[in-house]
């Protein structure tokens, strides 16, 4: 399947592409060996991410706390927390945003 590239660097990508990974506005875009990779990334509304908060029973406090913790130096070890099943892992990426993804089970 081919794609153009216009003069001002834009791409349409195939419908049949864009049918197999749903509804998206944005792409985490990468360069992996000569490759160019698009990773579909979908943004969250603020509504959407205070339902999950509560729903996994967080608080702002707990939030702030987290946030605390992650700007102080860490000289000393990390407090122990248990993870929820399904924790999710934050990627940032280039343009300043972030993809959450579900870990891997090892096999």
């Amino acid at each position: 399947m081919l794609a153009k590239m216009t003069s001002k660097n834009q791409l349409t990508l195939p419908r049949s592409v864009t049918d197999q990974i749903g509804a998206t506005d944005y792409f985490d875009v990468e360069v992996r060996e000569g490759q160019i990779v698009l990773t579909p990334v979908r943004i969250q509304r603020g509504d959407a991410l205070r339902a999950k908060l509560a729903a996994l029973g967080l608080t702002s406090a707990d939030v702030q706390g987290a946030i605390d913790w992650a700007r102080q130096t860490h000289d000393r070890p990390a407090p122990v927390a248990a993870e929820p099943e399904a924790a999710y892992h934050v990627t940032p990426n280039r343009s300043g945003g972030a993809k959450a993804t579900k870990p891997r089970r090892k096999a």
